[in-house]
């Protein structure tokens, strides 16, 4: 590989856009649209909603615990083996669910199993793209993230046509077929050295100075927050409505208006993180108020005109916050440290991703309806917001850099390289 001193803002670049683009469908898509199977699974296993709602949150739990692997394979070998890799293995949990006769058998299958490989796809893809662009990052993050938006839009009513003309399983078989795609989208990856990666240490050192790293855990800790309520109307907004009396097919078209708004909201987003001045932080903070708002509504509409804007209003700004979240971190920890950043900060918010649909569904098990689910994932959006407005420069007006981190001090093994005075640890 030819060592660059900077990310080249483009050449192969937007390839690995393209493959994100891809990879962000088959992970994040098929997430999103999973709300689909869940009325299914709770006729079929004759189970409460809590429990039902476990799969998807086991799924997202080790997409986003497993990261570190992930991002530490992607260290060692590269990203296109380990991505590849991660295919197969999500299409064979999908496969295995096929054939599930209990809830635990789609734990392992679709929580563990597809988990797993969606762990070892999703954060290396987007920490490699990271490294590809500097100036123009927020824009080629919202592009290729806007994979999420049109597979939510296309595989909501898919995922309910297949159901109603092949049954759950033979759906599932459908999704498995999907999946292995990823692999396509692995061998797109190709990986680029920069001159930084010489001065960061080991993965253990890395890991060590994020650690103790204050606007780092802060961040991590608003994510954390952020993605306890981020999921809840994909997983229990078309329950929510077919409480409501709306029939199975509208409930899940209404995922696809959701779906397209949340496609708007990640391109103007993405142009606007890299035209407006001053840091992304500002942004993504704006972004989490308006959709946690937004959720907090959605049990106070009851017409239909009304539940179609709050689904509008909710998918543009869920959407927008995308690519300015991904974008905040190089600006933190810089793209030298990226796998490890993102792997790190992708563990910790997992325990987000673990709580939020469960506590959903065992609110709703406990009151008869969705309005706590919804107020209270408003909440924890509200909450991730407050926090972001503590990261350094949040209040400036100067853009920060989006290649060199802010505050910290690497310790490698018999190395210490501390960075200029003006950008040394101050408070934190």
């Amino acid at each position: 590989m030819v060592r660059r001193a900077e990310p080249p803002d483009g050449g192969w670049g937007w390839m690995v856009v393209l493959s994100a683009f891809f990879q962000s469908a088959l992970v994040f898509g098929v997430l999103r649209s999973f709300g689909v199977f869940f009325v299914e699974f709770v006729a079929a296993f004759e189970e409460q909603a809590a429990r039902v709602s476990w799969i998807a949150s086991i799924g997202i739990a080790v997409q986003q615990f497993g990261s570190p692997i992930g991002s530490a394979l992607s260290t060692k070998l590269g990203p296109r083996p380990v991505v590849m890799t991660g295919g197969i293995l999500a299409a064979l949990g999908m496969l295995l669910a096929s054939f599930a006769t209990s809830l635990t058998h789609l734990y392992l299958s679709i929580g563990l199993l597809s988990g797993s490989g969606w762990a070892l796809t999703f954060t290396p893809t987007l920490a490699c793209l990271s490294r590809y662009f500097s100036q123009r990052r927020s824009l080629a993050m919202g592009l290729a993230l806007t994979g999420v938006g049109i597979s939510s839009f296309a595989f909501a009513p898919l995922f309910q046509w297949l159901i109603n003309n092949y049954a759950w399983r033979g759906a599932l078989l459908l999704v498995s077929a999907l999946s292995l795609h990823l692999m396509a989208c692995g061998a797109l990856l190709r990986p680029l050295s920069l001159t930084e990666d010489a001065a960061v240490g080991g993965p253990g050192a890395q890991i060590t100075s994020l650690l103790r790293h204050g606007p780092f855990l802060r961040y991590t800790a608003a994510l954390t927050l952020i993605n306890t309520g981020f999921f809840i109307p994909y997983v229990h907004l078309v329950a929510h409505l077919q409480d409501l009396g709306w029939d199975p097919l509208p409930a899940a078209f209404l995922l696809s208006v959701a779906a397209v708004s949340d496609l708007v909201g990640r391109v103007a987003s993405g142009w606007l993180g890299d035209a407006v001045p001053g840091p992304v932080a500002r942004l993504l903070m704006l972004w989490t108020t308006l959709t946690g708002v937004s959720l907090a509504l959605f049990p106070v509409a009851q017409a239909s005109s009304t539940l179609v804007v709050l689904a509008v209003a909710y998918g543009f700004t869920s959407g927008a916050l995308t690519p300015v979240a991904f974008s905040v971190l190089p600006e933190l920890v810089g793209t030298g440290r990226i796998y490890c950043g993102m792997g790190l900060v992708q563990m910790i918010e997992s325990i987000g991703g673990l709580l939020g649909a469960p506590l959903s569904g065992y609110l709703r098990d406990v009151t008869g309806n969705y309005t706590a689910s919804f107020v209270v994932a408003g909440a924890f959006l509200l909450a991730g917001s407050g926090v972001l407005i503590t990261l350094p420069h949040f209040f400036s007006c100067i853009s920060v850099s989006t290649s060199r981190p802010q505050d910290l001090v690497i310790e490698a093994p018999d190395t210490k390289i501390p960075l200029p005075k003006e950008e040394g640890l101050g408070e934190d």
